[in-house]
């Protein structure tokens, strides 16, 4: 039986980085995929002329070659840097709200730390004075949570919370709605500055304040950005750089059983029914598939099914990727991030994600308005989506299926050709996913593409690691917050909390025999 140091299951995001980091880090890796290419949500495929990304919206964390930030660190590291070229995006986002006679709202909002501040002080005059309160509490938090805040967590000492995290302090357990409320009087200021709740998936009073502060602090002090290439670019590059390092990578060949012996990993049997021994297991996919279906176990571990009962599946997507036969211009695109909204009651927009409802809320992402290259020449290369959960269209008979997936399309391109006219006739490529096809793709339950809700319960303070089965860990969006900068983070933290654990164990065993 062939022996491993760690066996990565599932080749997304957190499980790239954590593979990669792995094996750069000199421990003997193996990397499991059930599908063809790498990057789980972070691929991208071929319609015609068209190659469309599959999820990446705006990547955060990057920072610019003089005012570098987290991400680009980590990719650095990671050996990838130098194979990614960068593409800044000028807009953060601009918000729409449809109006009979015009649009009652249509604010853009400036990749700028300044610009946003100065944009949002001369749209809404008479809260000047709030929104500048409000922005440098966003930073100051955002500093705190990067710099101090896992120093507290690992220490748990409530003074040093109180005394290094003061802002984090009073506002870290509050709602973004609360915060908001304190802050500002006019409610449609509050709905533009929360328009990236919907990179959440919850609406502001069930999400944790300091997530939204970091979403608008990072994006905008450190510009949001795409890579050339897609995200597949990116998932390309960290592969290229595991197998480099001598990590060995299964296409084509998912984990079946978690072996394990008194609560202890042992090793891994695959789908093709191989098995390979090894120290540590971190696993990419659902807690939910994890610990009910690999663990070889009888019953589910205790915790992990209190954990897992305490949460609910996050939210899934329908998506539109469009290849249109004109330019962004002609369909009046003047951003890359754009959101349409009917209501500035995130709730009731919310509420129209639970069920197969018309869409009140929906993103339209230009990739070739920054960036040419994603297009052919003179034309388009969309993506329309909107939030809505898994289970609603699990409950459509298979015969409706089709049916009510293309009816759906249609309301989606109607939603947003009231702000970007004549899409329809310029469709020279479509292709529909609805929550069954990110199932089915990315083998979520629910097609959950956040993981968990992530709701005012689960921020890092609150939940406890699952260490129910020794040397398996969990990465990805199930383990914390969802989107592409929180996976790659969790990944490459896991893989060097593994590395600390391999050689604290190697060490030990080392002075063990030196003494026998």
């Amino acid at each position: 039986m062939t022996h491993f140091d760690a066996i990565v299951i599932g080749a997304g995001n957190a499980g790239l980085t954590a593979a990669t980091t792995l094996q750069r880090g000199g421990a003997r890796t193996l990397l499991l995929e059930r599908h063809n290419i790498p990057g789980g949500c972070a691929t991208s495929f071929v319609r015609g002329e068209f190659e469309f990304e599959v999820a990446l919206h705006q990547l955060s964390g990057m920072g610019t070659d003089d005012k570098p930030f987290i991400m680009r660190k980590i990719f650095a590291q990671l050996g990838i840097m130098d194979k990614l070229e960068v593409v800044h995006e000028k807009e953060l986002y601009r918000i729409v709200k449809p109006g009979k006679d015009g649009h009652d709202i249509d604010v853009t909002l400036p990749a700028s730390w300044t610009g946003l501040k100065n944009t949002l002080c001369d749209t809404y005059p008479e809260e000047s004075d709030n929104i500048k309160g409000f922005l440098k509490l966003c930073e100051t938090l955002t500093l705190e949570c990067f710099m101090m805040l896992p120093k507290v967590q690992k220490a748990n000492d409530e003074a040093m919370l109180k005394a290094s995290c003061p802002n984090y302090a009073k506002y870290g357990f509050s709602s973004a709605k609360a915060v908001l409320d304190e802050f500002f009087e006019n409610q449609e200021l509050k709905s533009v500055i929360a328009a990236y709740w919907c990179y959440i998936g919850l609406p502001p009073k069930d999400i944790q304040f300091p997530d939204l502060a970091m979403m608008l602090y990072a994006y905008a002090a450190f510009k949001p950005c795409h890579i050339k290439g897609g995200s597949q670019a990116i998932s390309s590059a960290l592969l290229e750089s595991f197998m480099e390092a001598g990590g060995e990578i299964r296409f084509n060949c998912g984990a079946e059983k978690i072996l394990t012996e008194n609560d202890k990993v042992v090793g891994v049997r695959t789908e093709t029914g191989e098995e390979f021994s090894c120290e540590s297991v971190i696993s990419n996919t659902s807690p939910i598939h994890t610990f009910n279906e690999l663990l070889d176990t009888e019953k589910t571990p205790q915790q992990a099914s209190q954990d897992m009962k305490s949460r609910r599946l996050g939210t899934s997507a329908f998506v539109l990727y469009l290849g249109l036969d004109c330019s962004p211009s002609d369909i009046g695109v003047t951003a890359a991030s754009n959101f349409v909204i009917d209501s500035i009651d995130e709730e009731k927009a919310y509420e129209t994600m639970q069920g197969i409802i018309d869409p009140t809320h929906t993103m339209l992402t230009c990739y070739n308005y920054d960036d040419p290259s994603f297009a052919p020449p003179g034309k388009s290369a969309l993506s329309v989506l909107c939030l809505q959960y898994g289970a609603p269209w699990e409950d459509i008979p298979a015969e409706d299926y089709a049916k009510t997936k293309y009816e759906f399309a249609e309301k989606l391109i109607d939603h947003v050709e009231r702000v970007f006219p004549n899409i329809r006739k310029n469709i020279e490529e479509v292709e529909v996913a609805t929550p069954l096809t990110m199932m089915r793709y990315l083998n979520t339950p629910g097609g959950a593409i956040y993981g968990f809700n992530q709701n005012m319960q689960d921020g890092v303070l609150f939940r406890d690691r699952i260490d129910a089965i020794q040397g398996l860990y969990m990465a990805g969006c199930w383990n914390g917050m969802g989107g592409f900068q929180p996976t790659y983070m969790i990944g490459e933290s896991t893989g060097r909390a593994v590395i600390k654990k391999l050689k604290k164990a190697a060490q030990l065993k080392k002075e063990a025999t030196a003494n026998a």
